[in-house]
């Protein structure tokens, strides 16, 4: 059993939508294909990933350090103790030979994403969706049926009207969702709480809106946000100042009461635990974001929970960055408390299977062996141009 080899591509998402923080407008992502010698149902085994929405694409780091290390590994030091499949924890310590610790970002978004396609390739050797294979490695082998799903929107937009943006959050709630999410600090304070009002003239309550202002906001401001959106009682406030000004998160958290939540940009455990010990995050309450594909993989991600679980926190209170397949099985078979979606906004990097729908919120856990991309045809002839 070996891997053959590894191929990536630069993809550009072709999309024009901004945050509080930055536009989309030149975002790209790299896939990847990881080639092995497995064989089933008449063909190789390959497995697949990208690097989720947010970060631009690392092939460089691919090319030039990541994959020619892995390939040079005698394949048996890459399996597991019984031969019979992959080792990540492998793979990941060969990512790293020669990396000196620290500045995690520069690397972990590229060995992130090829370890994610690596569980691809190992589910499928296993012939199990990817949640029940991570279930059966880190717990006790049980997923459940479904997982909540909440829909991002509420991106700035130049032509956007009070009416336009009620009938986004109209068109979220007939597709199935029960809680939708919105962009915050892109716009001067009262503009903003005029957003938020107008959405929740569409809702039941605060308890179906969370906010996000994606890192955008300076510490005082965040302080004037605080203030400001408390009586609202939103489900929760997202990425109020830069991630690892923890100073600040600590002075919003303080201020503001409710729930918060962080950690998408984040990129290895250490982080994490710098976010507990400093930010003022309470366990039960607030909530940690974590992206998988970036933050060096799910081998990665089950050390972080680990950290997290001496900490007093439980799985039920992570929600993985990124609306897609690959967040989704790590949801599920971690135990997270909910995925998150982005219906039709990164194109083929958006949603989940094609026969997949949201009912009352839920999704319904997938059943193809892996991760599921071949679920989703555009994405699937998407990675078919790498050339496997």
């Amino acid at each position: 059993m070996r891997i053959l080899d590894i191929r990536e591509k630069s993809v550009k998402l072709e999309v024009k939508i901004r945050n509080a923080a930055f536009s989309f407008d030149d975002m790209t992502t790299s896939i990847v294909a990881l080639i092995t010698d497995q064989i089933r149902d008449g063909a190789p085994v390959i497995g697949y990933a990208f690097n989720s929405t947010g970060r631009y694409a690392c092939g460089a780091q691919m090319r030039n350090r990541l994959i020619p290390r892995i390939l040079r590994q005698p394949p048996d030091s890459l399996l597991n103790a019984a031969h019979s499949n992959f080792d990540p924890a492998a793979l990941l310590k060969a990512c790293l030979f020669g990396e000196k610790p620290g500045g995690d970002m520069e690397r972990s978004v590229a060995i992130g994403t090829i370890e994610v396609a690596l569980w691809d390739a190992m589910a499928k050797i296993a012939g199990l969706p990817l949640h029940r294979l991570i279930a059966r490695h880190y717990g006790d082998g049980t997923t459940p049926a479904r997982m909540f799903c909440y829909v991002g929107g509420g991106w700035y937009a130049p032509d956007e009207t009070a009416d336009s943006l009620k009938d986004e959050m109209r068109g979220y709630l007939d597709q199935g969702y029960t809680l939708v999410k919105a962009k915050v600090g892109g716009l001067p304070i009262d503009d903003d709480i005029r957003r938020i009002e107008t959405i929740l003239s569409v809702l039941d309550g605060g308890h179906q809106l969370a906010v996000d202002a994606n890192c955008g906001l300076t510490p005082a401001r965040a302080l004037a946000y605080a203030e400001r959106l408390a009586p609202y009682n939103l489900r929760w406030f997202e990425e109020p100042v830069h991630p690892i000004d923890f100073e600040a998160t600590a002075a919003f958290v303080s201020a503001y009461g409710h729930p918060v939540a962080t950690g998408e940009n984040l990129f290895s455990t250490e982080d994490f635990q710098n976010l507990l010990r400093y930010s003022g995050f309470r366990p039960g309450l607030d909530l940690i974001n974590i992206d998988v594909p970036q933050s060096y993989g799910i081998g990665t991600c089950a050390r972080t929970i680990s950290m997290l679980e001496d900490h007093g926190w439980q799985a039920a209170s992570l929600i993985p960055h990124g609306g897609n397949q690959m967040s989704l099985a790590c949801a599920l078979g971690f135990g997270m408390g909910m995925c998150e979606s982005y219906p039709d906004v990164f194109g083929v990097f958006s949603g989940y299977a094609d026969s997949a729908r949201v009912e009352a919120g839920y999704l319904p856990a997938p059943e193809l062996p892996g991760i599921g991309f071949e679920g989703q045809n555009q994405l699937y002839r998407l990675f078919s141009e790498l050339g496997v």
